[in-house]
């Protein structure tokens, strides 16, 4: 049975919030979205007492943006970045930002590569297809010309085929800690580069990413704190949700975050009042609607 046919969009439903059925998109198994989103659905099930949301594993953010906009999805993960290009999109509202992902460039330690520059000529996965992760690794790549013999995988295929001898470096976006690279960086010898040189520019060009220090204790890297790109991270949903389950919904992530942050620590940087900057994505009116209650 496909996706589209087994969730049952909420678009035509009964507003009514217990009558939701809800399908959402996170992305690979090892990653922060799929552990979000499985505390969501436990939150949700548990508290707003609606069929428990079918949590599904996708490619990401980009991935995640196209299952919203064509109804295979209700709600969604998604970088600030990965919106743009996508037919549709602009029909997505936002419930909120959430957490913010680092750009992580994993690189084996055996290697004499402490530069980007140096991933030239490298076998180096640049993410999943459609996924925000391609999307920064391919835009950065381009913008300091580094040529790499590139290759698509998901997280968990990057890290087995590093672990494998058959990768040289892969890049990532994801919350911190990421459970696949802690489980990567206890087995194998790894390092991560270091963009301070490269940030100041390309932050110019692509004014939507932020930076920030990764501290070496996240993953107890021999090689110190690293400074490396940020993007924010959206929680989505189509516009034709009925307000009273986005704002349900909305009301009991926040409500439940203690939960949330069981799930994943990631969950301990959400704010209320930093949830509400999404732009260029709109808030949805249920989202706003809460917001103007919780006096944010």
């Amino acid at each position: 049975m496909s996706l589209l046919t087994a969730a049952t969009v909420l678009t035509g439903c009964s507003s009514t919030v217990s009558d939701a059925k809800i399908t959402m998109a996170t992305g690979s198994e090892g990653g922060v979205y799929y552990s979000l989103g499985n505390g969501l659905a436990d939150i949700w099930s548990g508290r707003l007492g609606i069929v428990r949301p079918q949590v599904v594993r996708t490619d990401g953010s980009k991935d995640n943006v196209r299952r919203l906009v064509n109804d295979q999805a209700q709600v969604g993960f998604s970088q600030a970045d990965a919106l743009e290009g996508v037919e549709g999109a602009y029909r997505l509202r936002a419930l909120a930002r959430m957490h913010d992902d680092y750009l992580q460039i994993i690189v084996r330690a055996d290697l004499p590569v402490t530069k980007l520059r140096e991933l030239s000529g490298l076998r180096v996965s640049i993410g999943a297809t459609g996924s925000g992760v391609e999307i920064i690794a391919s835009r950065l790549l381009q913008a300091e010309n580094v040529t790499p013999q590139a290759v698509n995988l998901g997280l968990d295929d990057s890290a087995q085929q590093m672990q494998e001898g058959k990768l040289d470096a892969f890049f990532w976006s994801g919350g911190l800690p990421t459970s696949r690279i802690t489980a990567l960086t206890k087995g194998l010898g790894v390092r991560m580069l270091d963009l301070k040189d490269e940030l100041p520019q390309f932050r110019q060009q692509f004014p939507v990413y932020g930076s920030a220090t990764l501290p070496a204790s996240i993953y107890n890297l021999q090689s110190g704190p690293v400074i490396t790109l940020v993007v924010r991270n959206f929680l989505l949903v189509h516009e034709s949700m009925p307000d009273d389950v986005a704002e349900a919904l909305l009301r009991q992530l926040f409500e439940a975050q203690p939960e949330l942050v069981k799930a994943h620590s990631a969950a301990r940087t959400i704010e209320q009042r930093s949830a509400i900057e999404t732009s260029p994505v709109p808030l949805h009116n249920g989202a706003m609607r809460y917001y103007r209650d919780a006096k944010v």
